[in-house]
C-alpha cells in the first residue's frame, strides 16, 4: 500500500513539473542587451532570438540599454522579477570590466544573477583608417612612435579598451584615447576618418574592408578568420602578447525558476547548431557555443580573474 502510494506521489510530482515546464513561456520574452544598435553584441542577440521566439512560442523581444559599462543594462536586469521574462545577454564588459575597474560594482555576477547558457565568442581585428600610411602592425607602431599625440584609437567595448591599453604599454606609444558607447557608433567615426584605429569586432566593418574603405592589419585570434582570412592573426602580427577571451552569454535575475532555465538552455543549444545560424554568426566572426548552467558559472569566474589581473598589468586601477 505504501509503495503504490510512494509511487503515485512520484508520478503525481513529475506530471506537475512537466506541466510548469510545458507552461513556460505564456508571454513575450525581453532580452536586455547592454550595447547600442550596429554592434556585434546586438547584431548577434537579433541571430538567435528570432528562432528562439520560434522554439518557445513567445516573441523574444531584443532591448538596448548601452551605457555605463553594461552597469545600466544589468542593474535593470538585476532588479527584475526573476520569472523567466527578462534576460540579460551579458558579455565580459558587464561581468569582466565593471569588476575589474570599479572599487564599488553595483552588483556581482556570479551572487547576483542566474546563469543561462553561453552563447559564444567574440572576435575582434585591429582596424585603421587608409588615412593612416601603415599597411601592418609593425608599420602602424614606427608610425606611431615617428608622431607622438598624433593618433587616436576609439573603443566601444571593455575589450577593445583593454586592447588598446595594452597596446600602448607593451609598444610605449603616445596615442589618445576616444571611448565610444558602442562598436556602431565607433565604426561610423572610424570609418569616416575621425577616429585613426580601432580594436573592434567587425560588423560592418568587414565589407567595408573587402572594398579599401578601411584596413584590417591584424585578427585578435589564435589563427585567422575566416570572415577575412588574408588579415594575419595576432601572432603573425606581432600581437601575441594581446590575449583576451571576449564572451557573451545569457543570464537571467537571481532566483530564475528551474524550469525556466533548462527550456531556454535545451533550445539555445539545439539552435546554436543549426548551420544558418553558425552561418549568420560567422559573418560576424563570432564563435557560436552553448553551455550548461554551471559550466558558465565556472568560465565566469575563471574570466573575472583574467580580466581583473590583465586590467592591472597594464595599470587601470578601480575607481
Amino acid at each position: 500500500m505504501r509503495q503504490s502510494l510512494r509511487f503515485v506521489m512520484v508520478v503525481a510530482v513529475a506530471a506537475f513539473s512537466a506541466a510548469a515546464s510545458a507552461e513556460y513561456p505564456e508571454r513575450p520574452i525581453r532580452l536586455v542587451v547592454p550595447f547600442p544598435p550596429g554592434g556585434a553584441a546586438e547584431l548577434g542577440a537579433r541571430i538567435f532570438a528570432t528562432p528562439l521566439s520560434q522554439a518557445l512560442g513567445q516573441t523574444v523581444v531584443v532591448e538596448t540599454k548601452p551605457g555605463g559599462d553594461g552597469v545600466i543594462a544589468g542593474d535593470a536586469v538585476k532588479k527584475a522579477a526573476p520569472d523567466g521574462y527578462t534576460l540579460l545577454y551579458a558579455t565580459n564588459t558587464a561581468f569582466n570590466w565593471v569588476l575589474a575597474t570599479r572599487k564599488d560594482p553595483p552588483y556581482d555576477p556570479v551572487a547576483d544573477f542566474t546563469p543561462v547558457s553561453m552563447v559564444g565568442y567574440f572576435g575582434f581585428f585591429l582596424f585603421t583608417h587608409p588615412s593612416v600610411p601603415a599597411k601592418s602592425v609593425p608599420e602602424l607602431i614606427a608610425y606611431a612612435r615617428a608622431n607622438p599625440g598624433k593618433l587616436n584609437y576609439g573603443t566601444g567595448n571593455s575589450t577593445s579598451q583593454l586592447f588598446g591599453a595594452q597596446l600602448k604599454q607593451l609598444e610605449n606609444l603616445d596615442i589618445v584615447h576616444v571611448p565610444y558607447k558602442g562598436d556602431g557608433p565607433l565604426s561610423i567615426d572610424l570609418l569616416a576618418g575621425r577616429v585613426h584605429m580601432a580594436f573592434a569586432t567587425p560588423g560592418s566593418a568587414a565589407p567595408q574592408v573587402k572594398e579599401g574603405k578601411l584596413r584590417a592589419l591584424a585578427a585578435m585570434f589564435p589563427s585567422r578568420s575566416p570572415l577575412l582570412p588574408e588579415v594575419p592573426s595576432a601572432r603573425e602580427a606581432g600581437l601575441g602578447k594581446m590575449t583576451l577571451t571576449p564572451w557573451g552569454g545569457i543570464f537571467g535575475p537571481k532566483g530564475m525558476p528551474k524550469a525556466a532555465v533548462d527550456r531556454i538552455n535545451r533550445e539555445l543549444a539545439a539552435i546554436l547548431k543549426r548551420p544558418e545560424v553558425r552561418e549568420a554568426f560567422g559573418k560576424l566572426a563570432f564563435e557560436p557555443r552553448s553551455s550548461t548552467p554551471e559550466e558558465l558559472t565556472v568560465f565566469l569566474k575563471q574570466q573575472i580573474e583574467v580580466w581583473t589581473s590583465t586590467a592591472r598589468q597594464v595599470g587601470i586601477k578601480p575607481e
